[in-house]
């Protein structure tokens, strides 16, 4: 008896130790792979052959490509309630059988070579060197969205705030769907090239070009500074986050995660055999990276420490605003735990306009001196969850 107890007790400990690193997804060795989609079980990837489907929590991928590009590489994925979307060499993607199948969807591109696609709301974005498109009819047509003349790599959104990165300009802003753009470059020092952007919140983080690193913005991209902390300087190409923590892919220095808002960072590559990330993702039990030339790789959340830097998200669902629309003034009501802490208000711009304290379980805030419009109001210190309140 206890033999086989110790035997147990070693084969639990080696186990541990296998699902402490990174572990190749089988399938995937040898290949080029450039993005990464969680949609509930289903994890997809893909890269310079077309798109891949696991449906074990990424520890297995075949190829799921039929009516796919099959000519270039599958670049970015986006989804909505019925519909996942591929962003490729040949245009845009759709599937309603999640991947089962695919139909070009690309009437309006000028462009066909995309280098990302997003939701927002009812809206998909594609954006390539021709600038934004935009669809209002899940990506039946597609749109003009501006920056025509510029070769635009990233997109991401607050709420409905755009944010895209380019080749060679920037970063830009958009908060009329594409109307108009205002470039956005404070604190950026001279980097104009931009292949990865994420919002985390009201954070943006964004991968700056080879010798420089992550820059991140906690005023929608007003200001940005360049993060250390442990982050190697070098190109970032991919991001993932949820409510615990931000994860960075490096060009050749491997995965980086922080769990205070990017204010440290923690080195995570053993088992990594390619450091060069393109794409990272994140589903209930992994982190799931994309690699240059050796496929996709999972990493658990169980040998992360993610104990410190944690913002409590059932206190952010406890938080209700009312009236709104609103003429004069919101109410906040919160539970007890969030009584003192700081509260701040921004306009479309990411101008901050109103700040103060909640003082109690139910705090009236003032906005009579505020002109009509939207804005957006974010409580306590990590001020991870924007609350839309729209000022009539």
């Amino acid at each position: 008896m206890k033999k086989i107890a110790l035997q147990f007790l070693l084969f639990s400990c080696f186990s541990v130790s296998v699902l402490a690193q990174w572990q190749q997804s089988a399938g995937t060795a040898g290949l080029n792979m450039q993005s990464l989609l969680t949609n509930g079980i289903s994890n997809f990837a893909g890269g310079q052959t077309g798109t891949y489907l696991s449906t074990d929590s990424a520890a297995n991928y075949s190829l799921s490509n039929t009516g796919n590009d099959n000519v270039g590489p599958t670049r970015c994925f986006t989804k909505d309630n019925n519909y996942i979307y591929t962003c490729t060499s040949q245009g845009a993607f759709r599937s309603s059988d999640n991947g089962a199948t695919w139909v070009s969807k690309s009437v309006g591109l000028t462009n066909l070579l995309g280098s990302g696609i997003l939701k927002v709301g009812t809206r998909l974005f594609y954006v390539g060197p021709t600038g934004v498109f935009m669809s209002i009819n899940q990506g039946d047509n597609w749109s003009a969205a501006g920056l025509s003349s510029t070769d635009v790599r990233c997109i991401s959104a607050i709420n409905d705030t755009l944010f895209v990165g380019t080749n060679g300009s920037g970063i830009y802003k958009s908060i009329d769907w594409g109307a108009n753009w205002t470039a956005i470059n404070n604190g950026l020092g001279g980097s104009t090239n931009f292949r990865a952007i994420e919002s985390k919140g009201n954070t943006l983080f964004a991968g700056g070009q080879i010798g420089t690193g992550v820059y991140r913005s906690t005023d929608f991209g007003l200001n940005w500074k360049l993060l250390g902390g442990g982050l190697v300087s070098g190109s970032y190409r991919g991001f993932a986050s949820n409510s615990q923590l931000i994860v960075a892919g490096s060009f050749g220095a491997g995965v980086f995660y922080s769990t205070d808002n990017g204010n440290n960072w923690t080195k995570i590559n053993t088992g990594l055999t390619d450091l060069t990330i393109f794409d990272l993702e994140l589903n209930d039990n992994f982190i799931i990276a994309a690699t240059n030339t050796q496929g996709v790789f999972r990493f658990p959340f169980s040998n992360l420490n993610l104990s410190t830097g944690i913002h409590d998200i059932d206190t952010l669902s406890a938080i209700s605003i009312f009236p709104n629309p609103t003429t004069n003034q919101i109410n906040v009501s919160t539970n007890l735990e969030l009584i003192g802490s700081i509260y701040n208000i921004y306009d479309c711009t990411g101008k901050s306009v109103l700040t103060g304290i909640i003082n109690s379980e139910k705090t009236t805030i003032e906005l009579s001196r505020l002109v009509g419009g939207i804005y957006f109001l974010f409580i306590g210190e990590n001020q991870e969850k924007a609350f839309k309140i729209i000022k009539e």
